[in-house]
């Protein structure tokens, strides 16, 4: 997996104070004030993931959730609208 450039040996999650290892991504967008080339990604472990989720679908942002490991970088030019 690669991150920022670099190979990542382990990823914990992005939910504040967690340090949790990460087995979810969020790979998201903020409509508003960015177009759909510009997506961010999120890293999640289990105890968090819906939290997440819940988060940035009540923004309206569009969302997809995956497996870490499942999802290249270049998947995530088609989000799914939250529901």
């Amino acid at each position: 997996m690669i991150g920022l450039g670099a190979t990542l040996e382990s990823a914990t999650c992005s939910r504040a104070d967690c340090r949790a290892a990460a087995l979810w991504r969020l790979d998201w967008r903020n409509p508003r004030i960015h177009g759909e080339e510009r997506v961010k990604t999120w890293l999640a472990c289990t105890e968090h993931v819906d939290y997440l989720r819940e988060f940035l679908s009540a923004r309206d942002f569009p969302l997809r959730v995956a497996p870490l490991s499942s999802m290249s970088t270049t998947d995530a030019s088609t989000l799914d609208v939250p529901t």
